[in-house]
């Protein structure tokens, strides 16, 4: 894919409550990413925007301008409701971190050194083990756990720098780890990276994945939540029903504006006649 074409796919955008959010089919989504790693300059951070994210974004402007200065991938099927109603179609496809990142691995032939920063230290490693069997073409460093205090960041990051690294997968859970990537990360570190949340307990074996019909569909969260009740039964039952109701507020919102702004026009129209 040469830059014309990368550009005209980073075009293909459409916003969430005022986020640009990639729209961009598996095959376009894997061709894009790809030719961002091997841009000789500059860095791109990548996160994704579910329903949980989404309510955070909304009560913090602090996360929401962060999100703004990431290349954002839709992931889950709150954000294709949010889709629906606001553009009157689906996204192209679910970009889950949990499936994208380690299919762009694999889709990238490249041989590339990628470090991972996050989770416990034996969930690191084993996730390290994961990712080696996976795509064992790439190299793959654990650097370093997600336990570590704001004082300690400068270790981190100069351990980061250190190891020369391609891409760098960030696992410390939202919204801190993109808050971390956009404070501490700069181009010298990686030319991609990624927040990738519960990824490495995905690839260490710690937590199962739910079954490809949960999956297919969309109800992996179901899984998931058998699996921790007490960690995610809020996100699920009762951010969810907050997302539907920001979401019908943000509509509601969008048409007394337009109405308003019809209003508007018809009154100067009146008043110039």
């Amino acid at each position: 894919m040469n830059v014309v074409s990368n550009m005209a796919v980073y075009s293909s955008r459409r916003q969430i409550f005022g986020l640009q959010v990639c729209d961009l089919d598996w095959s376009d989504a894997f061709a894009f990413v790809s030719a961002l790693a091997d841009v000789p300059i500059g860095q791109t951070a990548i996160s994704f925007l579910n329903a949980h994210n989404a309510n955070l974004m909304l009560k913090d402007a602090a996360y929401r301008e962060v999100l703004n200065r990431h290349l954002v991938l839709p992931d889950g099927i709150g954000v294709d409701i949010a889709s629906l109603a606001m553009h009157g179609r689906t996204f192209p496809a679910n970009l889950n971190g949990t499936d994208f990142v380690p299919a762009l691995l694999t889709f990238m032939t490249t041989p590339k050194k990628i470090g991972l920063v996050g989770a416990r230290a034996d969930i690191l490693e084993r996730a390290r083990e994961g990712f080696a069997q996976h795509a064992p073409w790439h190299e793959f460093v654990a650097i370093h756990d997600g336990f570590f205090t704001d004082a300690e960041s400068g270790a981190v990051v100069a351990e980061i720098a250190a190891h020369k690294i391609d891409i760098l997968l960030i696992a410390m859970g939202t919204p801190k780890q993109e808050m971390w990537i956009d404070r501490h990360i700069r181009p010298e570190h990686a030319r991609l990276v990624f927040g990738v949340g519960a990824l490495f307990d995905f690839m260490a074996g710690e937590v199962s994945r739910a079954s490809p019909k949960l999956r297919t569909l969309r109800v992996e969260w179901l899984h998931r939540f058998r699996l921790e009740p007490r960690r995610l039964w809020r996100r699920y039952f009762v951010g969810g029903p907050v997302f539907l109701a920001r979401l019908f507020g943000y509509l509601l919102g969008e048409k007394l504006s337009g109405l308003r702004r019809t209003l508007r026009n018809r009154a100067t129209a009146s008043s110039e006649s």
